[in-house]
Formats: C-alpha cells, sequence, structure tokens
C-alpha cells in the first residue's frame, strides 16, 4: 500500500550512465554518489561540473555581454553628474522589491539623487502606469528605471518619452511583439540579446547594472554585500539556481551567516533565525514571505524601508509589522483553503477535473495565487482560483510541468479583460458572466492535452540507498552541492523494506515522526504535514519502504542525521 503526501506516487529512480559515473569521480577527486548526482542534474562536462561544485565571483558573466547595458551605464552616469533625478520603478514581488533596494542602494553610493515607486498590488494591480509617469514628471524626474517589470509596458515608455523622461527597462520576463521604445531595454530574454545567462531574475538582472555601474566607477571592491539581498530575491522567485543564480545565492548566503544592515538583522531575527545556518529552503520559507506579505497584503514600502533604515529601533518595529502581515496573510489563506475544503467535499467532482476552477466571494486577492499553487501540489492538477469582486472575476493559476497554462488562457483570450503569465502561472481578469464559459473551455482544452498517466504524480528519486550507507561524510558530499533550488532540487533518496522500531508519534498534531532501522543502523524519519498517516504506520506490519531527503538536526548540543519523508510505502 503506498501513502504519502501524494496518493499512488510513482517513483522514478535515475538510471545515470555508470562509465559517466566513474569518469566525473576519477577526474574530480569526488565520490560516486556525488558524481550521480551531478549526472543526474544534466551535467556532462567535467568542466561544467567542476565549476558547480566550486562557485567563483569570477565566473560571473561580463555584464556588458547585455544587450543595452552600455547605454545604460552612459545615461545613468550622465544622470548623476547632472544631478538629475532618477525613479526606481518596481514591482510587489519579492524579486521586485529586493531589485529596488539594491539599485538604489548602488546608485546613492555613486551620488545620485534618487526616488522609487512600488505599486499596490490591489489598487496599482501589475506593471507601469501612466499616472506614476506623470506624477514623476510633475516631480521633476529626468529618468526612469524599472526593475522587475516594463518589457510589456509600451504606452507608459512612450508617454513617458513624450514628457520628456528617458526610460530604461530592466526586465527578466519575456518579451512580446517587440520591445518598448526605451532609451535602453536590459533583459537577457530579449531575443536579440547575446547575453549568456537567461536565467536572471528581477533582482539579477538589476545586480548585473550595478556591476556594471560598479566596474566603470572603480567601485566593484563594494559588491559582494549587495548578494545577501540578491540572494533572498533569486530564491523567491524561484529561478534556476544553476550559473550566476548559483553565485549569487551561494555567496548571498554565505553573508546572510554575518549579517551588517540593521534591517537584515531585524528580518532574520523575527524569522527565529538568529544564530541558526541559514540556508535556501529558510529564505524561501522564512524570509521571503514576510517580505512578500507586505505586496499581498497590499502595502509596498515597508521592505524597501526596512533596508534602508540606519535606526536599529525602527527596522525592529517594522520587522515586526511584516511577521504581522505575514501571520495575516497565514490566516486569510487558512480560510480560503478551508472554503475550498468544503466545497470539495459537497462536490467531489470539482478536483476531478483535468482543470481545477473553484471561484469563492471577494477572496484577498493577495493570497489566491499561495492558495493554487497548495492545490496544484496536492492534487497534481493545473488549478485556477478565483475571486469574485462586483461582478469582476480575479484570478490566479497554477500548473504542473506537463499543461502550459498560458496556452491554455490563450485558447480563451476573447474572455479576459487582460491576462498574463508563463507556462506555469498566470494572473487573469474577466467578468463573473464569462466564468462558465471559461470552465468549460478548459475542461474541453484539458481533455485534448492531458493524459491519464499525466495526472499521477512522479517522484523522482536520485538513488536507491541502505542506511548503512548514510553517515557524516555522505551527508558532507551531498551538501556540496548547496544551495538547492529549481534544477539543483535536494537529493531524494530510497530506501527499501526498512523496519519500524518505535511507535509512531504526532508532533503538534500534524507532523509524523517514528524510527526505522537496517542492517542494525537506526534512524529518525520525519513526515511534515502527514499526520493523516499516523495509523496506517502505527497498524502496518512494520515494513516500509521510504522515500526522504537527508537533513541534519541537533537537541542539547548533540547533531543526528534524519530523514525526512517524501512518500512511504507499507508492505
Amino acid at each position: 500500500m503506498k501513502i504519502g503526501g501524494l496518493v499512488d506516487m510513482l517513483w522514478k529512480i535515475a538510471e545515470p550512465d555508470l562509465s559517466l559515473v566513474k569518469e566525473f569521480a576519477r577526474a574530480l577527486n569526488i565520490s560516486g554518489i556525488l558524481a550521480t548526482l551531478l549526472i543526474n542534474r544534466g551535467m556532462t562536462q567535467i568542466e561544467t561540473a567542476g565549476k558547480f561544485l566550486t562557485p567563483r565571483l569570477e565566473y560571473l558573466e561580463d555584464p556588458f555581454l547585455m544587450s543595452d547595458l552600455e547605454i545604460a551605464v552612459k545615461r545613468i552616469l550622465t544622470a548623476i553628474h547632472l544631478q538629475e533625478n532618477i525613479l526606481i520603478y518596481g514591482d510587489y514581488d519579492v524579486d521586485g522589491t529586493t531589485a529596488v533596494v539594491i539599485l538604489r542602494k548602488a546608485l546613492e553610493m555613486l551620488g545620485a539623487s534618487t526616488s522609487y515607486y512600488i505599486p499596490r498590488r490591489l489598487v496599482d494591480g501589475y506593471g507601469m502606469k501612466v499616472h506614476v509617469i506623470e506624477h514623476a514628471a510633475a516631480e521633476g524626474v529626468k529618468l526612469i528605471i524599472s526593475v522587475d517589470t516594463g518589457i510589456k509596458a509600451f504606452d507608459v515608455v512612450e508617454y513617458a518619452s513624450r514628457l520628456g523622461l528617458d526610460c530604461i527597462i530592466t526586465d527578466h520576463h519575456l518579451p512580446e511583439k517587440g520591445l518598448p521604445k526605451a532609451l535602453a531595454v536590459l533583459n537577457p530574454k530579449r531575443p536579440d540579446c547575446q547575453y549568456p545567462d537567461k536565467n536572471l531574475c528581477g533582482v539579477g538582472v538589476a545586480f548585473k547594472l550595478v556591476q556594471a555601474l560598479f566596474r566603470t566607477a572603480n567601485k566593484e571592491k563594494y559588491l559582494v554585500p549587495f548578494l545577501k539581498i540578491v540572494a533572498i530575491g533569486t530564491i523567491a522567485d524561484v529561478v534556476p539556481l544553476i550559473g550566476e543564480n548559483r553565485i549569487f545565492t551561494k555567496f548571498g548566503l554565505e553573508g546572510l551567516q554575518i549579517p551588517v544592515n540593521f534591517g537584515l538583522k531585524s528580518l532574520i531575527e523575527v524569522s527565529g533565525l538568529a544564530g541558526r545556518l541559514i540556508t535556501s529552503s529558510d529564505v524561501g520559507f522564512r524570509l521571503a514571505p514576510r517580505i512578500n506579505a507586505v505586496g499581498r497584503m497590499g502595502g509596498g514600502e515597508q521592505a524597501v524601508e526596512l533596508f534602508a533604515s540606519t535606526d536599529e529601533e525602527r527596522t525592529r518595529m517594522l520587522a515586526a509589522e511584516m511577521d504581522r502581515l505575514n501571520r495575516e496573510r497565514q490566516q486569510i489563506e487558512e480560510q480560503i483553503l478551508k472554503d475550498i475544503e468544503n466545497r470539495f467535499e459537497s462536490d467531489p467532482t470539482l478536483s476531478q477535473q483535468g482543470v481545477i476552477v473553484i471561484e469563492g466571494e471577494s477572496w484577498h486577492r493577495g493570497v489566491i495565487g499561495i492558495a493554487a499553487t497548495k492545490l496544484t501540489e496536492r492534487f497534481n492538477r493545473p488549478t485556477l482560483v478565483i475571486s469574485k469582486e462586483d461582478g469582476i472575476c480575479y484570478g490566479s493559476g497554477r500548473s504542473t510541468k506537463r499543461f502550459h497554462l498560458l496556452d491554455a488562457l490563450e485558447s480563451c483570450r476573447e474572455l479576459f479583460d487582460r491576462f498574463g503569465g508563463h507556462a506555469q502561472a498566470a494572473g487573469f481578469q474577466l467578468p463573473v458572466k464569462h466564468l462558465a464559459e471559461l470552465q468549460r473551455r478548459l475542461r474541453i482544452f484539458a481533455e485534448n492535452v492531458i493524459k491519464a498517466e499525466d495526472l499521477r504524480p512522479t517522484l523522482e528519486i536520485d538513488a536507491e540507498l541502505r542506511l548503512s550507507d548514510i553517515d557524516y561524510e555522505f551527508y558532507r558530499q551531498i551538501e556540496r552541492l548547496s544551495p538547492f533550488g529549481p534544477a539543483n532540487p535536494q537529493p531524494v533518496f530510497a530506501a527499501r523494506k526498512l523496519s519500524v522500531i518505535a511507535e509512531p508519534r504526532l508532533l503538534k498534531g500534524k507532523h509524523l515522526k517514528f524510527r526505522v532501522e537496517q542492517d542494525g543502523k537506526a534512524m529518525d524519519a520525519i513526515g511534515w504535514n502527514m499526520a493523516q498517516y499516523y495509523q496506517p504506520v502505527r497498524e502496518s506490519t512494520g515494513i516500509v519502504s521510504l522515500a526522504f531527503t537527508l537533513s541534519q538536526n541537533s537537541f542539547q548540543g548533540m547533531k543526528f542525521l534524519q530523514l525526512l519523508v517524501k512518500d512511504i510505502e507499507i508492505h
């Protein structure tokens, strides 16, 4: 019987080329398991694998390889020389906020006069707006630099030009039908850009601009401290942690262990991470949500001001407010998910559609995206969560790897007032009167695209082990791959026919803990949010197979390894 976070999960065991494993192990002087993990992550060249294991700042790409970057640097330095006012136009998510933080700090270090604007999610919505440009012109701004936004702001950029404002667009989203007529457009994804790394997020592109400015101004020695904030934005935006993103996060996480900035220290403290080794998981699940909560709940400036303030007491107040907003966001999210669960219980077919479309009255628009993510993960189906307000539907969607969500929405484009996104995530707005037709068309689209096997969740497993294979040297080898994230996931292993040697326990009423043994070696196993599987394990014959990741825990000064359960098979 198979149980776990997802029912009937298919375990797909990797089968790397054994001759290549031996070649990697010999050439790089590494263990067979580390060589296996590198190959499982798509590496075929020894030089590439070696650079991956030893990220260095000198491996960063030349920023001037990015199209229009030289034009942007010259215009910014001219603005600084003439003391022209510069507006940084950001976005309300963590990526956009952190991009504002680093660019603002860098420009001020170069002597610039700056201001910034963070849109309010529930008022402005996404993207650059004309009223902000008008206000900037009235305030004497001469140069606008966008971060994490602007690649589709054709009308806004043209309007700014008519008002006598120059625009530099820095963005990482896919361009559509050409580029805005800005003075410069920095985006590695623009078709004519030869920049080698296409995986940068908004704060990554902003950092490349800062890198170029500092090189030109002979200030490159000040770059490394910026990577702490760059790492937070990069991890939060869930971009592949390979190439430059790996370098950003590796050095940024090292810097987070010894924060100097008052705001960063206050955020780390309120997140319960003071004095702890901070990992990419800590950033993604503790630091980033508190920054994100500001934008999700309708604010904008607190996060920027947190990192800019030199008043330690004020940063503590701002961090506490961000923590409060995050708790409020969690409560709203919990209520929305509870409402959805009640709907599913009363009508089980709602969760069995090829595409789940679920709507509610006045659900918080800043939270429905998180709800969509959780439902997609739970049911392994693309999911749209919609808030109905005054005859308008505001929706957020998330998808599985095998279903292109934006293509699905494109097939219904005339139903929407507006929509946008990419393969795995999208946002949209449409009249309530079109909702039933949207549901009908998406159902037909899904029937033509989704196969039965696509709905069965798959767990990618790097290797099968015996518990006797696991020791601290093994763990240290695995940790050489960190920081973990997209394109470099935390390694997942499988161990079969383990004996459950202690009565399973529930932690805080929702987490499962038990102890397993094999070949005379015993280890603790933790199943986060797996309380519903307590009884099946307790009543089993005592033999289980586990899919798991490895974690180090400490108690009363003692460190030990434990298994974090991904899936369970009871024999």
